[in-house]
């Protein structure tokens, strides 16, 4: 039997109608069906898909006497019925939402709030706090909900939607701006990563805040238009105990934690039961977490790749095909993947990953950045700026481009030793980069931390490493530190530890 994928047609191409509106797609279900579970009040609340149309549509008539079709909105709320509105609102009337993360200090906030050219940002209390004097705050929560029904806008599919910015870990965050078609690509990867997201009684729920493509795109909207509830709860700190007992009390069937959040999971000993799918993207695995992962919580972690640009163009389906440790898993279903030289041919050698043109997730292209939008491409390929490599049908990542060490003639993925460090009993979390030898080129440097209490040594880690890995891969220095520098969706920034490594050969 072929197997249909949402946001495909029966054979295999992309669904996409040349009239098109991101919220009609994710409020055209039933009225009394449950769209949220909001839990972050003291006691759960399950919000139908007509009360949260009546939300939405409060927040649209007021943005109507303001803004006109194509202004940018700010949305600086946490996972809430009224986050979920406030985006859809905007979609809703042909404007452009712009997500913004509630842990953003004051600069961070009006790069992308002037960046993006918001008058108006939708928050509560708390975001009026923050946002200050960049622009015009309004209460979400507070706008009349008396009112006539606002009509869908007539949108096309490459009609700007949503305004992202990437987490900034190369550079100055830079806004990938999407078209009403980017829930669409989205569908296919969301459904095979959650073992075919939509079957009776799932209900999703990721501790990522909706501020960030990974939450916003790969659960909450997916989760509306697939029928599936969604959970809102507010997690200021991930907490693995929390977690557990947040998905006993609200039901929670399939979950996207990220890999950091994993970690802190399998560190406290947590377990979670009664879930159907987890999946994991952002950073590879390893056998050992997989591992983990069976025994915590008796499934297969489904890992998934993408990037703010491009998402969910790769994922395992542990209900399909059998994971392979190490390789991100196969193209999903509607996307192009090959792996590509400088020339832009594609090889079976390690290279770079690219998607074709033409993907439904792909961006129109980065905010009132041309130069940086045709840098992206390589011919009729996205250039992701991760480097990967065949393995069979398997696609397995070796690490950012600028993050590949080069070590006397060897090119060394940090992953694969990173995963090697993991493994062993006393390492909570690991960054590994290139430190620069006037010898060798660069040589392997990690940084680690311990586990509370654990006493290895450096010796002891690179013995670890050395009987597991190729002889040349292993760290030739080790430090400690009591923590790594992370970016808000919890990704080692290595471009700092790069820089730190730098400047230690100078001191």
């Amino acid at each position: 039997m072929t197997r249909r994928y949402p946001g495909l047609t029966a054979d295999g191409e992309w669904d996409v109608p040349a009239r098109l509106n991101l919220a009609r797609q994710c409020l055209d279900q039933p009225e009394g069906q449950t769209a949220i579970i909001d839990m972050t009040g003291p006691v759960r609340r399950d919000v139908s898909l007509g009360e949260l149309t009546v939300m939405t549509d409060a927040i649209a008539r007021a943005l109507l006497t303001r803004i006109t079709p194509g202004d940018r909105v700010g949305v600086l709320l946490s996972q809430s019925p009224w986050c979920a509105a406030a985006h859809l609102a905007i979609w809703k009337i042909g404007a452009i939402s712009v997500p913004l993360f509630k842990l953003f200090k004051h600069d961070a906030l009006a790069s992308r709030v002037g960046d993006a050219g918001c008058e108006i940002v939708l928050s509560d209390a708390e975001g009026l706090q923050l946002v200050g004097d960049l622009a015009e705050v309004w209460m979400a929560a507070e706008l009349g909900q008396d009112g006539p029904p606002v009509p869908f806008a007539d949108t096309g599919p490459d009609l700007p939607a949503v305004l992202i910015y990437t987490s900034g870990t190369t550079g100055a965050p830079k806004g990938a701006l999407h078209g009403h078609r980017i829930l669409t690509g989205h569908l296919p990867g969301v459904a095979v990563s959650h073992d075919h997201l939509g079957q009776t009684g799932d209900v999703i729920w990721t501790p990522a805040d909706w501020a960030w493509i990974g939450g916003l795109f790969d659960v909450l909207m997916p989760g509306l238009a697939l029928g599936v509830p969604v959970v809102a709860a507010r997690m200021a700190k991930f907490d693995p105990d929390g977690a557990r007992d947040l998905c006993a009390a609200a039901g929670v069937r399939n979950v996207f934690f990220p890999p950091t959040a994993l970690r802190m999971l399998k560190a406290a000993g947590t377990t979670i039961s009664g879930l159907r799918s987890v999946a994991s993207g952002g950073e590879p695995l390893g056998a050992e977490m997989l591992d983990w992962g069976r025994r915590a919580f008796g499934l297969t972690i489904n890992e998934f790749y993408g990037q703010t640009e491009c998402n969910m163009v790769a994922s395992s389906c542990g209900v399909d095909f059998a994971p392979s440790p190490g390789c991100i898993g196969k193209p999903v279903p509607g996307f192009d993947i090959a792996v590509i030289d400088a020339a832009g041919a594609p090889t079976n050698a390690e290279g770079d990953v690219a998607v074709r043109r033409g993907a439904a997730s792909m961006m129109l292209g980065y905010w009132n950045r041309p130069e940086a939008t045709a840098e992206k491409f390589r011919g009729e390929w996205m250039v992701t700026g991760d480097r990967g490599i065949w393995e069979g049908d398997y696609l397995r990542f070796v690490g950012r481009e600028d993050d590949v060490i080069t070590s006397s003639g060897y090119r060394i993925g940090p992953a694969e030793i990173e995963d090697c460090l993991l493994t062993h009993p006393d390492v909570a979390t690991v960054g590994v980069v290139g430190k620069p030898d006037p010898l060798r080129t660069e040589i392997v440097k990690a940084y680690v931390v311990l586990k509370e209490g654990a006493q290895a040594t450096q010796d002891d880690l690179k013995a670890w490493v050395k009987k597991r890995l190729a002889s040349y891969s292993y760290p030739r220095e080790i430090a400690f530190l009591d923590a790594l520098p992370m970016t808000v969706t919890g990704k080692v920034i290595r471009k700092e530890l790069k820089a730190r490594a730098a400047a230690e050969v100078g001191a």
